[in-house]
């Protein structure tokens, strides 16, 4: 692999851990699966980890196209991101447990962790409109190479993201609920403030604002 590759290929994957980061990532997971077994939030994590791989996936080979047969704009997909995003910050930040996951009896628990996995974990969590756009640009104009560095790049990101998200649990046990609980609060406070800026971005490129 020459020079430039390497380069690329830190560059790309630079990118994703910016805009994924799983670190950050723990206190929101944590909240989401709040009571959940261990085999549960393990499933939640696989789920939501590898759903949002075949959407970046999926942006990555097909994602022009995608956008324009159902004509969506850039600037539509980071509002309307930013507006999910906010209501989950918004709840965490109550210390609510989210209505996204809530369900009265066992038998909808099944179907609550595919809800919890797809949305608003996998997108958009993990799968959101800076991952997309950032997989997208990155092979704009690329050859096939680039298109292969990008999804290989984007397979480590989910696979780091579903170790962190499976080692929570252990986090939990050696951090504290407390600690838990207000790093939650913060990282709320912190998704309620990147979905606003996600809004306002969306507009200023709308409007030719930027």
């Amino acid at each position: 692999m020459d020079s430039h590759l390497i380069s690329y290929t830190l560059n790309v994957f630079t990118g994703f851990f910016a805009i994924m980061n799983p670190i950050v990532l723990i206190p929101i997971f944590l909240a989401l699966v709040e009571g959940k077994s261990k085999l549960s939030k393990k499933r939640i994590a696989k789920k939501a980890t590898f759903t949002a791989f075949l959407i970046v996936l999926a942006f990555t080979v097909l994602g022009n196209y995608i956008f324009a047969i159902f004509d969506i704009t850039i600037p539509a997909f980071k509002i309307t991101g930013g507006i999910i995003i906010f209501f989950v910050g918004f709840e965490m930040l109550q210390s609510k447990k989210s209505s996204i996951h809530s369900h009265s009896d066992e038998e909808t628990a099944d179907e609550g962790d595919e809800d919890i996995a797809i949305s608003p974990l996998a997108i958009p969590l993990l799968a959101g409109p800076g991952t997309i756009v950032t997989a997208m640009n990155n092979v704009t104009h690329g050859k096939y190479i680039h298109i292969v560095i990008v999804i290989v790049a984007f397979a480590i990101m989910a696979y780091l993201t579903y170790l962190a998200f499976s080692a929570s649990d252990l986090i939990v046990e050696k951090l504290g609920t407390n600690l838990i609980t207000v790093l939650g609060k913060i990282m709320g406070l912190i998704l309620a403030i990147m979905a606003t800026g996600m809004v306002i971005e969306g507009i200023k490129i709308a409007f030719h604002l930027a």
